[in-house]
């Protein structure tokens, strides 16, 4: 099998990429090099929050993000945020913390990375507090189980590492293709080539207190197979910090509501 190549991805939020080339010496290949100094993003991934500014993320009403930046993170108020950033596959890495609420079962500490609005992995305080199985961190909510319980106590630092491959569609905006989700959280594979096409979640923000800049959202996931990243608001204050994601296609871009 050979390597998908990467084309460029250009300018994105203000960022420079570097081109996403093979180049060609002859019958031999050479790789574009990424540096991955511990402590910092890939040099090639277009970073969403770094602990200071909210600028890559909106409301779901296309306005500035209102979350809180709190000792470095952002802390979850009422109301989805969006990324303006919309992809179609991509490496995803999000850090987050629950509350020690002392609450129990699906709200203790519930929140979750939800990819194109759609797919869920899900954000729960599961650390010795039992739930469906579907419904607990580690999960893509609704659709598969995790391989493992990889949860810390509330009040650590968590991790998910995602690679999302979105599903095909045609020209109508139908799924012809499934989409997958291979997943680690905190270094413990949690999802494994996990197949789906359609959202099966309630509390998606299509459905769920859905705005006139979601429609327009969905409108355009329909028809580029390309979306953002939502963090959830499910009234409880988690905490997000280190949000970053390399694009694997040509299809990033910012969303002008177009």
């Amino acid at each position: 099998m050979t390597a998908r190549r990467l084309p460029p991805v250009g300018l994105i939020l203000g960022l420079a990429l570097p081109a996403v080339l093979l180049r060609s010496a002859g019958a031999a290949e050479e790789l574009r090099v990424v540096d991955t100094t511990p402590g910092r993003p890939p040099s090639d991934a277009v970073v969403l929050f770094d602990g200071r500014s909210t600028q890559q993320f909106l409301t779901t009403e296309g306005k500035p993000c209102h979350w809180p930046v709190i000792e470095g993170a952002l802390e979850v108020r009422p109301g989805f945020i969006v990324s303006k950033l919309h992809f179609r596959d991509a490496q995803i890495h999000v850090e987050f913390q629950v509350p020690d609420d002392g609450k129990k079962g699906g709200w203790a500490g519930n929140s979750g990375v939800y990819i194109h609005g759609m797919f869920e992995l899900q954000i729960l305080n599961s650390y010795r507090n039992p739930v469906d199985l579907k419904e607990t961190v580690g999960a893509i909510y609704g659709i598969s189980p995790p391989m493992v319980n990889a949860a810390r106590p509330p009040g650590q630092w968590q991790v998910y590492d995602i690679v999302y491959l979105a599903p095909r569609r045609d020209a109508k905006g139908k799924a012809v293709e499934p989409g997958s989700i291979t997943a680690l959280l905190n270094d413990v594979l949690v999802q494994h080539n996990a197949h789906f096409t359609e959202s099966l979640s309630r509390w998606n923000p299509f459905r769920y207190k859905k705005t006139a800049y979601t429609d327009q959202i969905l409108a355009s996931i329909l028809r580029t197979g390309a979306g953002p990243l939502f963090l959830q608001d499910h009234g409880s204050p988690v905490r997000f910090r280190n949000v970053w994601l390399r694009p694997l296609d040509d299809r990033a871009k910012v969303f002008s509501g177009q």
